[in-house]
């Protein structure tokens, strides 16, 4: 919330469903023809990139146009969690076989999403997508933007390697379950361990990355493929997530350190950024940009989320909690956040240099 606004705390989930209630069904043809066409042109651009003269126009044109297609078509990823399970089969099947499974990025990962949207877990030490950043040192902000230059390392490790270990080790299997099997913002999370039924299909995805991973080593090995082809797909990787980290700093405000919220103030912490819809859809695809309202509404399929943020902003109360989730720009927030950081890290060392005690060497802990 900017400073000087205020809202009421009263907040109708059933007022706000009402003014929604006819855009809640996806639509299947927008889905596979924005997927198929996104994983096309970056597939298209990643083979027009080896093609085009080294640090050429047309190559770096071919590099940003194939990570910003390739990003979208990744995260269709969280638009599969929310689906309703049961439905869009095909569509889950293909998304894994043409990006999940060659990526080492399967759909199991993600489904501790979920947790984040539990009232109970958000912004706790149960909710592996929250960082309490605002209110932490810079320095935190700074080594999260460090991740994307490990995880596709990571990500070989965990499917080429840490895979069939755990398929014969009880033990391993179970400490890759709990910490290396989950797409989170904490390095500390502990993922619960799956059920018998979410066994099977982590297993089958599991193997599927296996054997992609064996069977692109073997082609390098051979010399069939080309040693420069795992620095192009490690760049482009990088990219990707990076741009997906920055946009995910911009999706809350971040300032809580592990306490329950309630709804409101879960809402008033998730951020719509409705401005500039061709470069916020840029940096925020498949509705990302609109995260406030995916909290509100999670079901509300992508494609029908610009049209709800504009019903719910037109016949909502004045007073509504839900405006306050609007942001001008992804900069705007980026900045804020970076502030607040620093407000609350010289505050902690004026806090402690008021006791005489030592500044920390350390991250900001919070006991949960």
């Amino acid at each position: 919330m900017l400073p000087g606004q205020h809202c009421s705390k009263n907040f109708s989930i059933r007022e706000a469903r009402e003014i929604v209630k006819d855009l809640f069904a996806p639509n299947a043809a927008i889905y596979w023809s924005d997927f198929l066409l996104s994983i096309g042109l970056g597939m298209f651009c990643f083979w027009m990139v080896r093609l085009a003269a080294p640090f050429s126009p047309a190559q770096v044109a071919s590099y940003v146009v194939c990570c910003l297609a390739l990003y979208r078509a990744a995260l269709f990823i969280h638009e599969l969690v929310h689906l309703r399970g049961g439905t869009f089969g095909a569509f889950r099947v293909a998304w894994n076989v043409l990006f999940g499974v060659p990526f080492l990025m399967p759909s199991f990962l993600y489904y501790t999403h979920l947790a984040h949207h539990a009232r109970k877990h958000y912004a706790t030490r149960d909710d592996g997508e929250y960082l309490p950043l605002g209110a932490g040192p810079p320095r935190d902000i700074l080594l999260y933007l460090c991740q994307p230059l490990l995880i596709p390392l990571l990500a070989v490790l965990r499917f080429a390697i840490f895979t069939p270990i755990a398929w014969i080790s009880p033990g391993f299997r179970r400490f890759v379950h709990r910490r290396a099997s989950s797409m989170v913002m904490d390095p500390s999370y502990v993922r619960p361990l799956p059920t018998r039924g979410e066994l099977r299909l982590w297993r089958l995805q599991e193997a599927a990355c296996f054997v992609f991973a064996v069977v692109a080593a073997a082609l390098l090995w051979s010399g069939r493929l080309p040693w420069t082809l795992p620095l192009q797909g490690y760049l482009t990787a990088v990219f990707v997530i990076m741009l997906n980290h920055v946009r995910t700093l911009g999706a809350h405000r971040f300032r809580h350190q592990g306490e329950e919220l309630s709804f409101v103030d879960q809402l008033l912490d998730s951020v719509n950024y409705p401005n500039h819809p061709l470069i916020a859809g840029l940096w925020g695809p498949v509705g990302l940009r609109f995260h406030g309202l995916h909290h509100l509404f999670p079901s509300l399929p992508y494609h029908a989320l610009a049209e709800a943020h504009r019903r719910l902003m037109r016949e909502l109360p004045a007073d509504s909690p839900y405006r306050q989730t609007e942001c001008p720009s992804l900069r705007i927030a980026l900045v804020e956040l970076w502030r607040n950081s620093r407000q609350a890290s010289v505050g902690v060392r004026n806090s402690r240099g008021t006791r005489n005690v030592p500044s920390p060497t350390g991250p900001l802990t919070t006991n949960h």
